[in-house]
């Protein structure tokens, strides 16, 4: 018996049989993982990816929402209202450096790792492509890409308003409004999005909630047919996010190993606020031929993010000596900076045999950050002052082909250049330092498709993370280079309501960045390599239709890694053999969709999700290990004509874990701080569509 016959024998299973007229299948998914609009399924590369249906069935509301579905990919919450760190197949974000995955928002990238954690409304699809993406997304995607898709203007008057509220005083309202302005011209379309919320988390000696929050979004979008051949796209967006910082429990009665898995809440004495502005403009002109497409990218970014907040984590009843027997210490940080990017690509037309396309890409950057500590019990007396300026310049040029070499078999490749020129400058002194990283960015794809419904791929790719400067007066950190073999397989079985996909990989990483704070060096922050890693791992994602009424959607992700060779000097305790920071070894996502009528031409949908997140080592000794945290989240939701309510979960077992853990020796304090999971959260949400 052959695998399509085994499968086949499902049909035989109660429920997952279905009469000839339903005529069912999994909805097609078109994406642009690769610059031209192909099926999900026809493309070489793994992706993750989110239709509209999917984004509105799940609740997708966030950035840590549709990274919680995604195999081998991992979001956590930290420190500030705009911080995060996100890791993907074991390359993780880190403080101060570049994000190891290309952010792609309509087409166009966002430069600056405080710009991952979004509010997402009013959008059409999310794509997730793991493995280095560099030779297509640019000197960011050493770890994958994320292509983030907004609603476009439509040609007919529409929209929706929504509202909703949650526990801890939670409060939401938002809106769409879309339309011709022009007829067969000039279109646009509106959305905005107001949320609050006073919190959930307990600092136990303030007895206050320090996870409040205020967000308000606005993004308005002009589509400019100005010929056949020219369409022009406006994008203007704004975003102003407040809350909670630094709210991080202190282990100051334990700072030994284990205490990762103990639950407690933050007892600072100062109530950490933070804010986090960021306002944008991007065009996107595509020029069409016959011998093919010129598109032009240009966007202007603006981020501003402050915080304020304790630094010894702790209070004066409960730690009397405070830091190190100072007494109590606060800090604050300001961060400006502003990015102007442009890309030209020319494409050639899709039907062609052999398709290819070549561009250029430049970005400069302004960046400076002042960062101030004082001790507050003695007078505010500052112990760290310290402002830098950074421009950094980076220019790049790629090239990719795909090739039918027959009706079966597809060889692509690409090719990208990237140089990212790099200034930092000691605002009180006026020293100033510069330096230069570069890299090739190569890729080879060879895809096999036997049949229709049935593809092969293997891929070999390199990534690149530029490297930098260490703060103020700090040491030079080298780039990263990650070496990637991949294969892959993607199906689809029983006459499309079953799909299977599935992928293995094996990477080296040169000059792996990880993050400490060296207390040796006055407590300075600071980026360092690991100077060999390797990284491995399994991925198996799958979607079935039981019957018109019932889907299942299942994923896993299976990882590891293993640090092959370190400086004997560094400044932090690490041993070979080990695992590298943050990474989770597994990820299981298992969910089901049901839909049912209730008569009265209304329609009811019931959504639960389940997540398991394997244990975490948070540094590269080891030594703190969180265990496997289990999740369940549910939506029950009631629909009408054009109109929706929706009952809805997270979290619900009130499972508590550290979103973010870090240990005494890379922290220079004088105990553990840990990052707390937000509680079971639960509310209600309306919409109405016009």
């Amino acid at each position: 018996m052959n695998l399509r016959q085994a499968l086949a024998l499902l049909l035989l299973i109660p429920g997952f049989s279905y009469a000839a007229e339903d005529l069912l299948v999994i909805e097609e998914i078109i994406v642009t993982a690769e610059a031209r609009a192909e099926n999900l399924q026809e493309v070489p590369v793994a992706v993750t990816a989110f239709s509209s249906n999917d984004i509105e069935e799940a609740g997708i509301e966030s950035t840590a929402d549709f990274i919680a579905l995604t195999p081998n990919v991992s979001f956590d919450d930290s420190f500030t209202v705009g911080n995060s760190f996100v890791a993907v197949r074991g390359v993780t974000q880190i403080n101060n450096a570049d994000s190891p995955v290309a952010i792609v928002v309509d087409g166009v990238p966002q430069n600056n790792q405080k710009q991952f954690k979004m509010d997402l409304f009013d959008v059409e699809r999310i794509e997730v492509l793991k493995g280095p993406q560099g030779a297509l997304y640019g000197r960011n995607a050493i770890g994958g890409a994320v292509n983030i898709v907004t609603r476009a203007p439509s040609d007919q008057f529409e929209g929706y308003i929504s509202g909703g509220v949650a526990n801890g005083d939670g409060r939401k309202v938002q809106g769409t409004v879309s339309g011709p302005l022009a007829e067969d011209v000039l279109y646009f379309r509106l959305a905005a999005s107001y949320k609050e919320g006073d919190g959930l988390i307990d600092n136990d000696f303030l007895n206050e909630e320090v996870d409040f929050y205020e967000s308000r979004d606005i993004r308005a979008k002009l589509l400019w047919h100005v010929s056949d051949a020219l369409t022009v796209d406006l994008r203007a967006a704004t975003s102003d996010l407040e809350g909670g910082a630094t709210y991080d429990s202190a282990f100051f009665d334990n700072s030994g190993p284990g205490n990762t898995n103990q639950e407690r809440n933050p007892v600072s004495d100062i109530l950490g606020e933070s804010e986090r502005n960021i306002d944008e403009f991007t065009v996107k002109a595509d020029w069409s031929t016959d011998a093919g497409s010129l598109t032009y990218i240009g966007a202007f970014t603006d981020i501003e993010e402050d915080y304020y907040g304790d630094l010894d984590f702790c209070n004066p009843v409960d730690c009397p000596g405070g830091f190190f027997g100072f007494g109590q210490v606060d800090q604050a940080q300001d961060l400006e900076v502003e990015l102007l990017s442009h890309e030209l690509r020319w494409t050639s037309p899709d039907e062609q045999r052999f398709r290819w396309a070549a561009g250029a890409f430049y970005i400069e950057t302004e960046r400076q950050l002042s960062t101030v500590a004082t001790l507050t019990q003695a007078g505010n007396f500052p112990i760290v002052m310290n402002t830098e300026d950074n421009d950094n310049e980076a220019y790049a040029v790629f090239a990719q082909f795909e090739y039918d070499i027959n009706d079966a078999l597809e060889l692509s490749g690409s090719l990208r250049y990237d140089d990212d020129d790099r200034e930092q400058t000691d605002v009180a002194t006026g020293v100033s330092r510069s330096t230069s990283f570069s890299a090739t960015q190569p890729k080879v794809t060879l895809t096999w498709k036997p049949e229709e419904d049935q593809l092969f791929y293997a891929t070999v790719a390199r990534g690149f993370r530029s490297g930098g400067f260490n703060g103020v007066g700090g040491r030079e950190f080298d780039d990263e280079l990650v070496d990637n073999i991949e294969v892959g397989y993607k199906s689809q079985w029983l006459d499309d309501r079953l799909l299977l996909n599935a992928a293995v990989y094996r990477a080296e990483s040169d000059d792996f960045q990880f993050f400490f704070v060296d207390i040796n060096a006055g407590g300075a922050q600071v980026i360092d390599n690991l100077d060999e890693v390797t990284l491995t791992g399994l991925e198996v994602e799958f979607e079935a239709l039981l019957s018109s009424a019932v889907s299942v959607i299942g994923a896993i992700g299976l990882q590891d890694s293993d640090i092959d060779d370190i400086d004997p000097n560094l400044p932090v305790p690490a041993e070979t053999g080990n695992r590298t920071p943050k990474t989770t070894r597994s990820t299981i996502n298992l969910g089901t969709q049901i839909d049912f009528p209730l008569g009265n031409n209304l329609t009811g949908g019931l959504r639960v999700d389940w997540e398991r997140r394997g244990d975490k080592y948070w540094h590269p000794d080891n030594v703190d290990e969180m265990d496997p945290v289990n999740l369940l989240n549910a939506r029950f939701t009631i629909a009408g004509e054009n109109w929706n309510a929706t009952l809805w979960g997270r979290n619900l077992t009130d499972e508590f874990y550290y979103e973010d853990f870090n240990a005494q020796p890379f922290t220079g304090l004088p105990w553990n701080i840990g990052f707390p999971n937000r509680p079971r959260t639960y509310g209600l949400d309306l919409r109405y569509n016009f």
